[in-house]
């Protein structure tokens, strides 16, 4: 996206990939359909150590403005729920709308090309494999770490460090959880149960589908409530949001029936047995104190578990932290202290929610470098 906008202002562009093909994370994203932007993508979707720094590029490019680009090469789009945007056929689609419009703002592409130094005397130097370039400016954009095995690195967060800009401490994000000893034990029981519940973390609360698995938990709830977990933290799960435990219990109060029938109403069956087993809560309800019955509608809206840790940069979406935005300029990207270095996307400090937030930024934030690189 960069390469394209510079390309338009009639910039002399070159695209270093050192990749054997251009877009390989997207290729992937969205299940091989690339969920490419979200209708919601605003500020209020994004974490950054800064949470002001996105709006000005969001501002600039807006969803609209990538869909208008996606039907002008006459590429089939769906909203999948929430504001979710997904190619109908193949992400390759996207890669290919990417290609065509370099080819057309004569942006020049050079795949398996792999940058061995950087250099800035008075303008840029980089060393590659096979060649030596120079250049007035130089944009990053090479992502975090996420999906190490398509060649994602530290390229980026070792640029900015060469210079004297700040990085900021990088981890895995949109990613699922690892449990402890005893909790796994018990999730392993549930693995394959998915459910709706709201997970609180860090005081940010993620409601929408939880997964179990044999190590912890995944599911959209979970991806996102890694987006702020940091080693440590507690997660607090909601496993009925929205219904009023108490009052379910209070109806049944004389009902002869135990517990786990009575929740497998409002839960999977296999679920409230497994859960009721779990906490010894078998009596019949009309057995069962008002002590006891306020302990388990507690426990129902707060069930409380430290993650041992998340599933690592393998499985993750993306990567949270990255350059410290205080260093660059929010309107051009540039970094205050290197006149004419660039960062753009992944690499960079902002990290959206799951559901295409993330791909639109690297298009916002490349289209706002684009009109000053």
């Amino acid at each position: 996206m960069c390469a394209i906008e510079c390309g338009r202002r009639g910039r002399s562009v070159l695209v270093l990939d050192h990749a054997e093909r251009t877009g390989s994370k997207i290729r992937i994203s969205g299940g091989g359909r690339c969920n490419f932007t979200n209708l919601h993508a605003a500020a209020d979707h994004y974490f950054s150590n800064n949470p002001h720094f996105c709006r000005s590029a969001l501002a600039r490019f807006t969803p609209r403005d990538i869909l208008s680009l996606v039907e002008q090469h006459h590429i089939a789009y769906y909203e999948k729920e929430a504001g979710q945007m997904f190619c109908v056929k193949s992400a390759r689609d996207i890669i290919g709308l990417l290609e065509r419009e370099c080819g057309r703002a004569g942006a020049e592409i050079r795949l398996a090309c792999s940058i061995t130094d950087i250099q800035h005397p008075d303008h840029f130097v980089v060393t590659t494999n096979n060649d030596m370039f120079h250049a007035g400016s130089l944009v990053i954009a090479t992502g975090g770490l996420s999906y190490p095995k398509l060649g994602a690195s530290e390229f980026g967060f070792n640029a900015a460090r060469q210079f004297g800009i700040k990085v900021l401490r990088s981890r895995p994000a949109l990613v699922p959880f690892l449990f402890p000893g005893r909790e796994q034990k018990f999730v392993q029981e549930l693995a394959g149960i998915s459910l709706e519940t709201a997970i609180t973390c860090s005081g940010k609360r993620f409601q929408g589908s939880t997964l179990f698995t044999h190590r912890g938990l995944s599911g959209p709830a979970a991806l996102q409530a890694s987006l702020v977990w940091l080693p440590g933290s507690a997660l607090e799960i909601d496993l009925l949001p929205g219904t009023d435990t108490r009052a379910l219990f209070s109806a049944k109060r004389r009902a002869r029936m135990e517990m786990r029938n009575l929740l497998s109403n409002h839960l999977p069956r296999r679920f409230a047995q497994a859960w009721c087993e779990h906490w010894g809560w078998l009596k019949p309800i009309d057995q069962t104190p008002d002590a006891e019955l306020i302990r388990i509608a507690e426990g129902l809206h707060a069930w409380t578990i430290v993650p041992k840790a998340t599933e690592g940069y393998d499985i993750a979406e993306v990567t949270a932290g990255g350059v410290d935005t205080d260093e660059l300029s929010s309107k051009t990207m540039e970094a205050k202290k290197v006149p004419g270095l660039y960062f753009v996307g992944e690499v960079v400090d902002v990290t959206g929610e799951l559901g295409g937030y993330n791909l639109h930024w690297a298009w916002a934030s490349g289209f706002a470098a684009g009109q000053y690189a």
